[in-house]
């Protein structure tokens, strides 16, 4: 016999008859008494009221779920777990794929091109990533200057034997005179 009222002396001192609880609205797992009395155990699986949640399934991995704003989500985020690459040029650029990282993953330097970061290789002075040039100049090396005059056909201007490199090449001006002629006219005579 479920007792759902409890007067004493005049006073009320438990009255469930009003009381609205139902197995349904209250967590699974836990009794009270329903306004008969009778004890009720909850089936209630909610235990958070997402309507302020944010999360979308882009946002978690793939397949796992998660409830937000009264719903079930699916992820469908990439698991890329550890992402790894090699740079074997200044101009590379290496893009991280859009998704999910461990943490693990990295990028570096080829080692081939690594190799080649030593002093020796740099001029002196200079730093590139953090490894400080020691090459200095050979005195052997050996520069010219060369004087060309353009011509109607191509050229191509080298340092002669024994020479390592140009310095510099001066191009001289092409010869270009005006001169009045008996027909009123402008002679213009090209030299080259």
């Amino acid at each position: 016999m479920a007792i759902n009222k409890v007067i004493y002396g005049g006073n009320t001192l438990i009255d469930l008859t009003g009381d609205t609880v139902t197995p349904d609205k209250m967590l699974a797992g836990h009794t009270a008494h329903d306004k008969s009395g009778a004890v009720i155990e909850g089936t209630c699986t909610f235990d958070v009221d997402s309507t302020d949640a944010t999360v979308t399934k882009a946002e978690m991995l793939d397949g796992k779920t998660a409830y937000a704003r009264g719903s079930q989500v699916v992820g469908t985020m990439k698991n890329n777990g550890a992402v790894s690459a090699n740079i074997s040029s200044k101009d590379e650029v290496f893009t991280i794929p859009i998704g999910y990282h461990d943490g693990s993953g990295t990028v570096a330097i080829d080692d081939t091109e690594k190799a080649k970061l030593i002093a020796g290789n740099i001029k002196q002075g200079v730093s590139i990533l953090g490894v400080i040039g020691s090459c200095e100049p050979s005195s052997e090396v050996t520069a010219q200057s060369k004087t060309i005059t353009p011509s109607t056909s191509k050229q191509t201007v080298l340092p002669d034997d024994g020479v390592d490199y140009l310095s510099q090449v001066i191009v001289n001006p092409i010869a270009y005179v005006e001169s009045a002629n008996s027909a009123g006219g402008t002679t213009v005579t090209i030299a080259g």
